[in-house]
């Protein structure tokens, strides 16, 4: 009787710990960048129990009928970039956006990402570029990409830097955005299950290596569902954000919150931030940014059009943009608000504002 009693109350809280592992094994694959994620799935379909499963009909890979692949840009680079760098990547008309796509993505990549020995003089002439325009994109390559082999974690502590898994291109077929992924391996079909065959199977052979296969099958599940749940979210993204993305005006990107997105994906919205926190897409201008920044809040939008206001008249003073923004922007902010979000767009004010001069 004791027995039975412990057993019970036992139950409960093994079924809450089993929860809580399979959330956290979840989040685990769901926070996975692109190429452990591909190193896992080269894991999985070099296994015996991968081989078993497919002979046995429990387990296929359907193609996926209409998928697109690109060459990303920075092969070989990892993303690494904070809040405040982000506007010049965002905007399809930044001058680095310009530069890059006047030299072109071949001579691009031969002058700054492959070859580290030309001399400047000759990436210059090989590009028809300015030294002030070769000194934004070096800056560019040293400040916002590390080499793959290096750690985020050995990046300067006084200038904190986010690590990005970069997951695909976004490109404008016929006027909409396309999604265009990078890697094969993961993106090369989705594996299915078959369930009447896999418990006939699995009923059929001794329980400990049955559950050795049940897990194996547990670990390709959540694969899918990481692929099935990231993919759904970017289709969102793209039809959201589709003016922004196809005109490259950082103006035109509308406020989205992770919430709705997650409503919208029938996700969990602790889903869709473990997702999201650590991908980012290229754009269609070639630069790169975190997939967040395609969720922006309304005071995010705000700043995009603030910078690039301030990029257009850059001679202004605080209370001079302060005066303009209800024309031009429909907004009111006080010159001490339009200072400090100067301040976090990294902006200096160029001339010197009479409100700030004191007797």
């Amino acid at each position: 009787m004791t027995s039975s009693l412990h057993v019970q109350s036992a139950a409960p809280g093994f079924r809450a710990t089993a929860r809580v592992q399979s959330r956290i094994r979840l989040t685990q694959v769901l926070e996975m960048p692109e190429p452990d994620l591909e190193e896992e799935i080269r894991k999985i379909e070099a296994a015996t129990d991968f081989k078993i499963l497919k002979d046995e009909g429990v387990l296929k890979l359907n193609p996926y009928s209409e998928a697109r692949w690109s060459a990303r840009r920075f092969a070989g680079r990892e993303l690494c970039v904070s809040d405040s760098e982000l506007p010049e990547l965002l905007s399809g008309d930044s001058s680095l956006a310009k530069i890059i796509r006047r030299i072109g993505q071949e001579r691009f990549e031969e002058c700054f990402l492959k070859d580290d020995f030309l001399s400047d003089e000759a990436r210059m002439k090989i590009c028809g570029i300015s030294l002030n325009e070769l000194q934004k994109i070096k800056g560019l390559v040293n400040d916002l990409y590390i080499r793959s082999e290096f750690s985020s974690a050995s990046l300067p502590s006084e200038a904190p830097k986010k690590s990005y898994s970069v997951v695909l291109g976004i490109m404008i077929e016929n006027g909409k955005p396309a999604l265009a992924f990078f890697s094969r391996e993961i993106w090369k079909g989705r594996y299915s299950v078959d369930v009447l065959k896999k418990a006939k199977f699995l009923a059929s052979l001794p329980r400990e290596k049955a559950d050795g296969l049940a897990g194996f099958l547990s670990r390709i599940e959540l694969i899918e569902r990481r692929k099935t749940a990231l993919y759904r979210i970017l289709e969102i993204l793209t039809e959201f954000q589709a003016e922004y993305l196809v005109s490259g005006d950082l103006g035109k990107r509308s406020p989205l919150t992770q919430r709705a997105v997650a409503r919208k994906a029938s996700l969990p919205p602790q889903s869709v931030n473990a997702l999201v926190s650590n991908k980012a897409v290229q754009l269609p201008w070639g630069l790169e940014a975190p997939m967040k920044s395609l969720m922006p809040s309304s005071k995010t939008v705000l700043l995009g059009k603030l910078h690039d206001l301030i990029a257009e008249f850059p001679g202004r003073t605080d209370s001079e943009l302060a005066r303009s923004l209800p024309n031009l922007l429909g907004v009111k902010l006080s010159r001490r608000s339009v200072a400090q979000y100067r301040s976090e767009l990294g902006v200096r004010q160029l001339v010197r504002d009479n409100a700030d001069v004191r007797p």
